[in-house]
């Protein structure tokens, strides 16, 4: 690995404190929840220490953190963006939540693609709101697609207010075409349906693949979106608690602005965030290089130990969405491969019906603790 990266000690990871290292017992490796084991970028340490040292704990100003944003979606994701509509908060889930409360009311429908983003669920229905699904279609190669088709017919039933959609996709890491958002767009259009668009995972496009970003697409109905993203994925620094929310205009923006008390990010998350859109930029290529060495990798190690597994390598992220079904260890195979194999994945139900027989495993580690899961796996899967 790039020494930028680190090690990927076992024995200096579990010495930290986050819920990876600390929600199981010693003797298991885990593997679940979207948290890289890569050091922190030196750019994003040094903008924490410097709100340290300079007692800069307070409530959060947006600062530099719009500015930073539009350059770096200039120059990795050829975005033009307004630094004014660029808005600081705590993470893209409550941005959604927050939007989502003031585009809809309780017992409009929310239209979700499972397998998809657990908290998706719960956090619509926590609101008030119906979750209604388009399952993403899926080929005999694995292969999963969106079903444009069924998108629309159920975006004109009446009652469906919002659609979420995920972009790049979390769990099964495709990239969405352009002409598949504009036919998205044109459904949203025709149906009056609000959009809200997660992009958390668009710094990490690997290679093969190009992001569209929703607001970058000439489509009236951009006027309407708002897309959310975040440093915390791509440079691993969710605790820091900041995400951005980017509206497609002015009228749009006004959900977000009449919501800035729910909205508070922490001071020194947007501090870092501004500081991985800029200084973090070769933190990002090594890292990014490292999984896709593992993306190909994990096809060998696969292919080797349980190659009835069916896997299609993700177009982005660190995540790997895993078909378990032909081990025959029933609709939850992460119990499983944590119970014989002590290896903990995010089991697949979670991710709605559509998961169940799945797992998803994260490869943001060293090519050694990567083989130690997939090892690990198979003693769990016989």
């Amino acid at each position: 690995m790039d020494a930028i990266l680190g090690e990927c000690s076992l024995e200096r990871l579990r010495r930290r404190r986050t819920e990876k290292w600390r929600t199981y017992p010693g003797d298991v490796l885990p593997a679940f929840v979207a948290e890289m084991d890569f050091d922190v970028a030196e750019p994003v340490k040094a903008a924490v220490r410097g709100a340290l040292d300079n007692d800069d704990l307070g409530y959060p100003d947006k600062g530099d953190l719009g500015d930073a944003f539009a350059a770096f979606a200039a120059g990795r994701l050829g975005w033009a963006v307004d630094p004014g509509l660029v808005f600081a908060i705590p993470d893209v889930m409550t941005g959604i939540t927050e939007t989502l409360l003031g585009l809809t009311a309780p017992g409009d429908g929310v239209l979700i693609n499972p397998p998809v983003y657990p908290p998706f669920f719960f956090r619509i229905r926590l609101l008030g709101r119906e979750v209604v699904e388009a399952p993403l279609a899926v080929d005999r190669a694995g292969r999963y697609d969106l079903d444009l088709d069924l998108i629309d017919s159920v975006l004109a039933a009446g009652h469906v207010r919002a659609y979420l959609l995920c972009s790049p996709h979390n769990p099964v890491g495709r990239v969405w075409s352009r002409a598949q958002l504009t036919a998205i767009a044109d459904s949203c259009a025709r149906h009056g349906t609000a959009l809200l668009v997660d992009e958390i995972h668009a710094p990490l496009i690997l290679p093969g693949a190009r992001h569209v970003p929703f607001l970058a697409l000439d489509h009236p109905v951009t006027e309407r979106v708002i897309t959310f993203s975040s440093a915390s994925k791509g440079w691993n620094i969710p605790g820091l608690k900041c995400g951005v929310a980017i509206a497609g205009s002015p009228a749009a923006a006004t959900v977000l602005s009449d919501r800035w008390d729910a909205l508070l990010a922490a001071e020194p998350g947007v501090l870092a965030s501004a500081a991985a859109f800029t200084g973090g930029l070769a933190w990002l290529d090594a890292m990014l290089a490292q999984i896709a060495s593992n993306r190909d990798r994990l096809a060998q190690l696969l292919a080797e130990h349980l190659p009835a597994v069916g896997y299609v390598p993700p177009e982005a992220s660190f995540l790997a969405w895993l078909d378990c079904r032909r081990l025959g260890l029933g609709d939850d195979p992460a119990a499983a491969f944590l119970e014989r194999g002590r290896v903990a994945l995010s089991p697949g139900p979670d991710f709605g019906a559509a998961g169940r027989g799945h797992v998803r495993l994260n490869m943001g580690t060293s090519p050694e603790l990567l083989a130690e899961a997939v090892r690990r796996m198979a003693a769990g899967g016989r």
